[in-house]
């Protein structure tokens, strides 16, 4: 999807873009979020992105992003598989999130996932923890998105036609289950100059880490 978000002063605004496994948010739902953080004015958006199963979220990254993301469109994108979810701006990688090819309490891969976009008030949260908030004199808040493209499978119920040991679909294929060389250098510096937060290298809220915290983004 190709996004352009709110600007100006955009504080305790959150746009977000995220496949949910329900039409709602259920204590059991499966979900892959892109939530973008609003600010006062001159101040950078980051990205926050989470991933969920069974209701379990907590495995927030946040990111700044190299460009002004109200000035013009950028493109966000999943790819999601068995393997891995890679969440990319521009095809940029900033977040590798593994499976451990065993059954688990963190990787999201049992159930069909609808699209969802909103654009909504967080301001208790979202920027600098809740202490700006939300201008309601600078309404409305408006983000654009434009130019949405899905390379995916149609789930049938009963059982899916596109189960991913088939290998059917290039996303399941053997180049899709890690990143690339030229991806890897770009993950590399993203790592280095724009990761603001990392829940698993948080142990104040995280005594043990949890068992993704494992898996190294890099196989």
């Amino acid at each position: 999807m190709k996004l352009k978000l709110v600007g100006g002063d955009s504080a305790g605004v959150v746009t977000a873009y995220y496949m949910c496994s329900e039409n709602g948010a259920g204590p059991t739902r499966d979900e892959i979020d892109f939530e973008f953080l609003g600010n006062r004015t001159g101040q950078p958006y980051l990205v926050q992105t989470n991933v969920y199963k069974n209701g379990t979220g907590n495995r927030e990254m946040r990111h700044m992003l190299w460009f002004d993301p109200t000035e013009d469109y950028h493109t966000y994108s999943i790819l999601w598989n068995n393997h891995q979810l890679v969440f990319f701006v521009d095809r940029v990688p900033i977040r590798v999130f593994k499976n451990n090819e065993k059954p688990n309490d963190f990787f999201p891969n049992e159930k069909p996932m609808y699209l969802f976009s909103s654009v909504w008030n967080a301001d208790e949260w979202a920027t600098r923890g809740g202490l700006e908030k939300t201008n309601w004199k600078l309404a409305p808040f408006v983000s654009s998105y434009k130019d949405f493209s899905v390379d995916a499978c149609q789930w049938e119920d009963p059982y899916p036609k596109c189960v991913s040991t088939t290998t059917k679909n290039w996303w399941d294929q053997y180049g899709s289950w890690h990143l690339s060389g030229d991806q890897k250098m770009d993950y590399a510096w993203v790592q280095r100059n724009l990761v603001i937060y990392d829940y698993c290298n948080d142990s104040e809220r995280f005594p043990t880490l949890p068992e993704e915290c494992s898996l190294s983004p890099w196989e």
